[in-house]
């Protein structure tokens, strides 16, 4: 038996990939990435395919025997790259960017080498406290709160996105309740009816009854006054105000609800008072736009995605609480295989404790290596030219008589409307789209539908958004 059992190991070590194989390919697959970078402007953004069409150029079944690596290489090409959106391309103006970077990309493949479970500052110490050190690091670039370092009270988190922090506040806001002697159907939730749909979402998945979401002001930010009014009503009918959340950035029109002022009102009912900075937390790096976020020594948490404008891939969300014995208490459950003499000692943290999974890579590494790599100073530049850009176009816009902006635009996202009204303004975005070489996105308000340009992505240069312009120039209709 033990001989056919060492018969059997051998031939399945035969089946791994050799590191010099592995060497050869990564190098390779490096070259294509590069390659991909250096080509993704001339790709049309969108796919041109039909659902089910890249599903069925796969087999029904997964192979049975190895197949070498040069026939899944080629299959990334034939099969894969006509089914991408390139959401890499300078000319990606739709949605938020989800922007990457050498750095970024490296970092990750450090990452995915190591492959390490950072569940607990035991299963690898350097996992979590590269964390601890990144996270500290952004509370100066972005002025946050010192004592939300993890050297005070608070401390900085990565999670995958900035819904699942949002998710995540909501919960510790209801464990509140609760630990109070409250009811957990009584809990209320508030945001701006402008805010992002994980709010809702998220306080559906914590169990809340009751969500409020509030009505916004002529440039779209959360009404202070009839927040104060609901939660009047909510009092009155025997309900708790448990959470409530600002936005500095919708993702509708990035408008900036008044943090000290919703702070204020969180504290004269206890409430938790969350801050998604989604999108715009970035721009903090800039000292020109925080005073959008005066009033943060009100706030409870912070969430926002370097994902999205700091050149750092999905996934790669910040979640910063201003007291950390709130979270811990809430999801703290330790079992037998997870205590060490580390942990016991009180002196790590263990970020398992602070969301739901319990495993964790080590995404820190490659904000790490963008960090490093561009430096403050260069993520200061980006940030400034694109913001640059966007007002330069809001500008070409507003003298442009067919075209309307609907919002102001704080940061780097244009807002505009064709003034014959929605039919017109839906078919001039449909043609953007089809153009191949910009993408933008379609959305609505109450009073009827607009166009979303965010300029943002990591190279985005001015010959792009000159090329964007020229085309809303020449597709969109006399007035």
């Amino acid at each position: 038996m033990l001989r056919r059992a060492g018969i059997v190991s051998a031939m399945s070590a035969g089946y791994h990939m050799s590191t010099e194989d592995f060497r050869r390919h990564g190098h390779a697959m490096v070259d294509w990435i590069a390659d991909y970078l250096d080509s993704v402007e001339e790709r049309p953004i969108q796919p041109s395919v039909k659902p089910g069409e890249i599903r069925a150029r796969l087999p029904a079944r997964a192979p049975e025997q190895p197949e070498p690596f040069e026939a899944i290489a080629r299959d990334l090409d034939d099969i894969v790259m006509p089914g991408i959106t390139h959401w890499q391309s300078p000319g990606w103006f739709a949605y938020f960017p989800a922007n990457s970077s050498p750095p970024a990309i490296l970092g990750e493949m450090a990452a995915a080498g190591l492959a390490v479970q950072g569940m607990v500052w035991a299963t690898s110490p350097a996992c979590t406290e590269v964390e601890n050190v990144v996270m500290d690091w952004l509370v100066d670039l972005l002025a946050l709160p010192q004592t939300w370092k993890t050297t005070g009270p608070g401390g900085g988190v990565i999670q995958m996105s900035a819904s699942d922090s949002t998710h995540m506040a909501l919960v510790v806001a209801r464990h509140r309740v609760t630990a109070r002697g409250g009811r957990a159907a009584d809990a209320v939730a508030y945001g701006s009816a402008q805010a992002h749909s994980a709010l809702e979402k998220g306080a559906r998945v914590a169990g809340y009854e009751h969500i409020r979401l509030i009505g916004v002001d002529a440039v779209h930010a959360l009404d202070p006054e009839e927040l104060r009014r609901a939660i009047t009503a909510d009092l009155e009918a025997g309900l708790v105000p448990a959470f409530v959340q600002s936005s500095v950035g919708t993702t509708g029109t990035t408008a900036v609800d008044p943090v000290r002022t919703v702070g204020e009102i969180a504290a004269e009912h206890a409430m938790w008072h969350h801050v998604d900075a989604a999108y715009a937390g970035t721009a903090m790096i800039c000292p020109e736009f925080r005073h959008h976020q005066d009033g943060l020594e009100l706030v409870d948490s912070y969430t926002f995605n370097p994902h999205k404008w700091m050149f750092t891939n999905f996934d790669c969300n910040a979640f910063y609480v201003a007291d950390r014995s709130a979270l811990v208490d809430t999801l703290s459950i330790v079992p037998p295989f997870l205590r060490n003499p580390a942990t016991e000692s009180g002196e790590v943290i263990d970020y398992r404790d602070w969301h739901v999974p319990l495993g964790r890579r080590f995404r820190a590494l490659k904000l790490w290596f963008v960090l490093r790599s561009y430096g403050a100073e260069g993520i200061r530049h980006h940030v400034r030219e694109h913001v640059r850009l966007a007002r330069e176009l809001a500008d070409r816009i507003d003298l442009d008589d067919r075209l309307g902006l609907v919002a102001p635009v704080p940061f780097a996202l244009v807002c505009f409307r064709h003034v014959a009204g929605d039919a017109a303004t839906e078919r001039l975005a449909a043609a953007i789209n089809a153009s191949g070489v910009a993408h933008v996105t379609p959305s609505r308000l109450e009073d009827g539908a607009f166009i979303r340009v965010s300029i943002g992505q990591t190279h985005t240069e001015q010959r792009h958004v000159d090329r964007l312009w020229d085309l809303v120039d020449e597709l969109a209709p006399p007035v």
